[in-house]
């Protein structure tokens, strides 16, 4: 029987047996069996290093979990399992950092075995076993230097070396019992999101006794990751290669047994500015020492962003912006080009210009007023007068004693709007109703003029009391016009008294035309009392042709003079007149 540290198993070795002596197996010391050498703390990689070194005086700190499935295992002659030595084996690696002047950087890392557990086995009679419980690995020391580029840029390089102190067991398999010496090239970069970082060291171990026939002794280390980083910079996410192979002896190095190699799964996230978290998962690859069939990896780690500069913009330049020479803080005229002068009111100001409106007091007809520039002599230096203080000056203003408002017309730029003295909406120059609201209406000689309304003593009509031809009786249409007289009359019962006047053109006989007038009169009165207006109030009239209004000449003339008119002659009993 004899122990092969990998996943796999080991037919290619059963003809060492034959070669080796039973004092060849007879070594048994435990080393180091731990091949995850975690990064120093800031890294956004578990293994590979990505060259954090910004800051002054930066402190981070962090744990990482570290699980591994039979790192060590017993197999026989056919390569089947026999005995998992280490079965079960969980480390943390504490460890800190401290970066100083943005290129030195020193760490220490401590890994310590939580648990461990597993089977003893005996190959050729020699006992092979590993303690379990609790016991501490071998304490790591490091410093690295920046050598070119800085973090997250497309090239960056660093040279370190680390130090391992004997200060694990043997007999656990986490320390070698003796010291061992890393010297080592870091490089790392980003281009765009694609992230990458590689290590290249070559690991000196004064424990070079062998194991079970293998050969131990100084490594080439390396480790490799290449991944994604997201576009705000928290996440990475990417695998990583990592593994050694023995150097001190030729037929070892790259042979499988003496080179452990595993790939790790992993992401990394910034939960804050300060705190980040990883997790990995992945399989060994090599049938190496301490490669184990997988391996398991949590993180957490407090990796501070480093304090940032503040931004110190430069002083804006002073103006001047009369261009005189003397700057505006100094300028007591800072619009109008000027002289120095030892008194600080007059500091920049153009000679013999008491008001500081920039025209020279022997031009200024207003030498102690700030004013404008004028082509009247009389007028030039002065301010625009505003008579009516409406804030429109005299020369704008179409109103000039008369406050207003600002219009686009000049005509009207600077009056009073408008008057609507019946609040009907319309204003009184387009009213032809100022005093009695009313609608609105295209005609201009109804607009906002109600159907009746009372002026000069009349209820004046807005439309005409139509009747049949050469007859007495009243059309429908006249309905609307007569109800609103009497709307007029009921809301003013102190028309005590109101006269029904009826007329006509000059066509036809006189005589007929003035029975016409009287009959026409006296049926718009009988509609009123028919609808509630008291007898009392109203009498009627026909005045025939007596008193046109218009031309009997024309068609629009004489119809014009055809009317009903209602005159107001009493009010509260007393006639219109006193």
């Amino acid at each position: 029987m004899f122990v092969v540290s990998s996943r796999w198993s080991a037919r290619a070795v059963v003809a060492l047996l034959a070669l080796f002596p039973s004092t060849a197996l007879a070594q048994s010391e435990g080393f180091a069996i731990n091949r995850f050498d975690p990064a120093e703390r800031g890294s956004d990689w578990f293994a590979a290093d990505s060259l954090d070194l910004r800051g002054h005086g930066r402190l981070m700190l962090g744990a990482t979990g570290d699980y591994a499935h039979k790192p060590l295992v017993l197999y026989n002659r056919e390569g089947d399992e026999l005995k998992s030595i280490i079965e079960h084996q969980l480390f943390v690696h504490v460890g800190a950092s401290l970066v100083l002047w943005e290129r030195l950087r020193i760490g220490a890392s401590l890994p310590v075995l939580a648990y461990q557990s597993g089977e003893p086995g005996t190959v050729g009679g020699v006992p092979f076993r590993a303690e379990e419980g609790a016991a501490i690995g071998d304490l790591r020391l490091a410093a690295d230097v920046r050598l070119l580029g800085q973090y997250r840029s497309p090239f960056s390089l660093a040279a370190g070396a680390a130090v391992f102190a004997p200060t694990g067991k043997q007999e656990s398999f986490t320390g070698d019992g003796k010291v061992r010496l890393l010297p080592r090239l870091l490089l790392a970069g980003d281009i765009g999101n694609f992230a990458y970082s590689a290590k290249l060291g070559v690991l000196y171990r004064a424990n070079d006794a062998g194991f079970n026939g293998s050969p131990q002794g100084t490594e080439a280390v390396f480790a490799a990751a290449i991944g994604f980083r997201s576009d705000n910079g928290k996440l990475v996410l990417g695998p990583e290669v990592f593994g050694s192979t023995v150097v001190a002896d030729d037929d070892a190095f790259f042979s499988r047994r003496a080179t452990p190699l595993e790939v790790i799964f992993g992401a990394h996230y910034k939960l804050t500015d300060d705190v980040r978290v990883g997790a990995g998962f992945g399989p060994g690859l090599t049938r190496g020492f301490g490669s184990p069939q997988f391996r398991g990896l949590l993180s957490l780690e407090w990796a501070p962003e480093p304090a940032k500069e503040p931004l110190i913009l430069p002083p804006a330049p002073e103006k001047d912006r009369d261009g005189d020479g003397i700057l505006d803080r100094a300028d007591a005229c800072p619009d109008v080009k000027g002289e120095k002068h030892e008194d600080p009111a007059k500091n920049g100001c153009p000679p013999g210009d008491r008001d500081r409106d920039g025209i020279l007091d022997k031009d200024d007809a207003c030498p102690d007023e700030p004013g404008v520039k004028s082509e009247d002599p009389q007028k030039h230096g002065c301010p625009r007068p505003d008579t009516d203080k409406d804030g429109i000056f005299d020369d704008e203003d179409a109103c000039v004693n008369e406050a207003g408002v600002r219009t686009t017309d000049p005509t009207t730029n600077g009056c009073p709007p408008p008057k609507d003295t019946d609040k009907d909406t319309i204003f009184d120059p387009e009213d032809a109703c100022p005093t009695a609201p009313g609608p609105r209406d295209e005609d201009p000689k109804k607009n906002g003029c109600p159907a009746a309304r009372v002026e000069q003593g009349q209820i004046k009509i807005l439309e005409r009391v139509e009747f049949e031809n050469n007859s007495a009786k009243l059309r429908p249409e006249s309905t609307r016009i007569l109800e609103a007289v009497l709307a007029v009359m009921t809301e003013h019962p102190e028309f005590t008294k109101l006269s029904v006047e009826g007329h006509t053109d000059n066509r036809g006989a006189a005589g007929h035309n003035l029975d016409l007038s009287r009959r026409r009169a006296a049926s718009v009165m009988k509609w009123l009392t028919d609808h509630g207006i008291a007898k009392g109030r109203l009498s009627s009239q026909g005045l025939g042709m007596t008193k046109p209004i218009d031309t009997n000449d024309t068609d629009v003339g004489r119809q014009n003079n055809r009317r009903v008119e209602f005159h107001i002659l009493e009010k509260d009993g007393k006639p219109l007149s006193e």
